[in-house]
């Protein structure tokens, strides 16, 4: 991507319970509810399901960071204040058919979605549902003493927001069944030994948005094959992952994004050049 004047922040409408703002095609999306831990009710569910999904149709967009407001990521979902609205809870946990998923595992599977990298910086505590919206973004950055735990348990059910899912792509059945069961707390630290977090930093948002800054510089259309290859295909048969490997490769060696990325590369003063990239070729 071709070094230019930074681009000034621009705001996307959303809700007052999220947050978002875009600069030089880097999303910044905060949870932002910070007297309440950002502690998550219907309306931050929904709107967070509504920011991944126009994000999505940004083809200029190139990584996300998640990030709550305040001194914690999110504390969970806020019992109180989503009981208070029983027809709103029936309504959110039925799934959309076209989807597959329902508003709570919408709210974290959407950006799954994203064809772009998602980062998740994490401090305090991130508990619940904020455990599970953390593990679906394609990478955590976390504080040391930051706490983590699937507190679905403390209440006596279990993690719905595809967790599951989530969990069992990152650590062992037994570290899976046994954070679910016992609901136990564990430090960013623990966390990052189990496999939970990716990379530990005392500045989790300021790590993130280098992280994204350093995908921001590779093609955008191999950054969305590469989400897509590995998410789509991570429990496939080898015979079916080297079918979409082919797939996206063919894609990816036509298009003018690698025509860009190669010619840079292989500049002729011998220094590898920053590529001028094209907006994603795909939503």
């Amino acid at each position: 991507m071709a070094a230019s004047p930074a681009a000034p922040p621009t705001a996307a409408p959303v809700g007052p319970l999220v947050a978002c703002t875009v600069a030089d095609g880097i999303a910044h999306v905060r949870l932002d509810r910070p007297e309440k831990l950002n502690a998550l009710t219907l309306q931050t569910l929904h709107e967070l399901v509504a920011v991944a999904h126009r994000l999505r149709r940004d083809r200029t967009l190139r990584a996300v960071v998640l990030s709550g407001e305040g001194s914690s990521f999110c504390a969970g979902l806020d019992f109180g204040a989503v009981l208070r609205r029983p027809a709103g809870i029936v309504a959110a946990f039925v799934p959309r058919p076209w989807r597959g998923t329902n508003v709570f595992q919408e709210a974290c599977w959407a950006w799954r979605r994203l064809p772009v990298p998602v980062v998740a910086a994490v401090e305090g505590y991130c508990y619940g549902g904020g455990l599970q919206l953390a593990l679906a973004a394609d990478f955590r950055i976390a504080s040391p003493d930051s706490e983590w735990s699937v507190l679905e348990g403390r209440w006596g059910i279990v993690p719905d927001m595809s967790g599951v899912v989530t969990l069992k792509e990152l650590v062992g059945i037994d570290t899976a069944k046994l954070l679910t069961m016992t609901a136990r707390k564990v430090s960013g630290q623990q966390a990052h030994d189990l496999g939970l977090v990716t990379e530990l930093s005392a500045d989790p948002v300021a790590a993130a948005h280098d992280l994204a800054r350093e995908l921001a510089h590779r093609s955008p259309d191999a950054l969305a094959a590469g989400k897509r290859l590995f998410d789509r295909t991570w429990t496939a048969s080898p015979r079916r992952t080297f079918a979409r490997e082919r797939a996206e490769q063919l894609v990816l060696l036509l298009g003018a994004n690698a025509r860009a990325a190669r010619a840079a590369a292989f500049a002729r003063d011998g220094a590898e050049q920053r590529p001028v990239f094209a907006p994603r070729t795909r939503r």
